[in-house]
């Protein structure tokens, strides 16, 4: 067994709680279960205190002696002990690799305890709120997205990088980022900007942006992974630094802000460890295509889709503020949604020496 550490130990002995409550069931003759948080929009709920999205008290079920949950109740325990293995052994692997590693056939039978990994994804899910701690507690990761670059030096499993020094392509943000893989050491950032595109976080990086405003850029190319979401939690609440956050003037990079600061509906167990409530939005806005004299040309339509996520949206706890409802029911007048490479018309370094520099020195953003 390799050296663990207080996190690996809190994981292990939660799982061996269950499988402990489980025999027990068993040793006196009762069916045996175990209870789940309920992952679904019926238990969550906007707290408005902390500014994050919250998983509710609901549990569903999972009993042994049940035709329609009895191999969901097989599956959950093989998990388990493949994880415990896992975290015991001190090594990480993939959600993938962990997928194979259970798959095998139920003894006696030709049936398989899983047959795709879209079966054991949720049941993955199903133990971090069941025992509330992360995948990545558990030694499990995604394939890597998102990068990074500018006044920070931090250290990476052992080895010390200053992301002054990242090249064109900046740091690859791992997965795992916890304290005991990944450390932050010097900073002289003043703040962090999330970017939602990587081919605009190009422009910056090669612009020297993160130098000449002393800050840290970062992209999660789209919705930002779990990685890039846990390490902006982690600069903010560890660092002291803002987080701004640049979207596309559309219905879904305004739900990528709201995710980045209240959290996400399917991931509500663990808003509190990823959300960044106080991320501030710095576009792009629905007004800015007439603040910035943007040319006709550069505004695409909202289709179908498109207006029924507003609509939606506008609906949301998160974006009652009167600020917000005017900016979503202005895209919707304007029937116009706008590309972050829009901004390329004012010149190709516009957004970087004057348009985001603008916004964060003016406080042009909103909460």
């Amino acid at each position: 067994m390799a050296k663990l550490t207080e996190a690996d130990k809190r994981v292990i002995e939660r799982l061996v709680s269950e499988a402990r409550t489980v025999i027990k069931h068993v040793n006196d003759g009762k069916n045996p279960d175990v209870k789940i948080p309920l992952r679904a929009l019926s238990n969550v709920s906007f707290d408005e205190k902390e500014g994050v999205i919250r998983m509710g008290t609901k549990k569903q079920e999972r009993t042994f002696f049940n035709v329609g949950q009895a191999k969901k109740f097989l599956q959950t325990f093989v998990m388990a002990s493949s994880i415990k293995e896992l975290v015991e052994s001190g090594k990480t692997t993939s959600i993938r690799d962990i997928f194979y590693m259970c798959k095998r056939p139920i003894a006696g039978t030709s049936q398989n305890i899983f047959d795709e990994q879209d079966e054991s994804d949720p049941i993955v899910e199903d133990l971090e709120v069941m025992i509330d701690s992360l995948r990545e507690e558990l030694h499990l990761f995604a394939s890597s997205k998102g990068a990074m670059v500018g006044a920070l030096t931090i250290v990476d499993g052992g080895d010390t990088i200053d992301l002054r020094k990242m090249g064109t392509g900046g740091w690859a943000v791992p997965s795992i980022v916890e304290k005991s893989t990944i450390e932050f050491k010097k900073c002289d950032a003043k703040y962090v900007l999330l970017v939602e595109k990587d081919a605009v976080w190009r422009r910056l990086n090669e612009d020297k942006f993160w130098e000449k405003n002393s800050c840290l850029i970062i992209h999660g190319g789209g919705v930002p992974p779990r990685g890039v979401r846990r390490l902006l939690r982690r600069m903010n609440a560890e660092l002291r630094l803002p987080v701004y956050v640049l979207v596309d003037n559309d219905p879904w990079g305004l739900y990528i802000y709201s995710v980045v600061k209240q959290g996400s509906i399917n991931l509500a167990f663990e808003s509190m460890r990823m959300a960044v409530p106080s991320a501030k939005f710095i576009g792009l806005s629905s007004f800015d295509a007439e603040k910035y004299k943007l040319p006709k040309e550069v505004e695409l339509r909202l289709n179908a889709e498109d207006l029924r996520r507003c609509k939606e949206i506008l609906s949301y706890p998160w974006f009652q503020k009167k600020k917000w409802q005017d900016e979503i029911k202005h895209m919707m007048a304007k029937n116009r949604k706008l590309e972050l490479e829009a901004i390329s018309r004012k010149g190709i370094s516009f957004i970087s020496e004057k348009y985001i520099p603008d916004k964060i020195n003016n406080k042009d953003w909103m909460e």
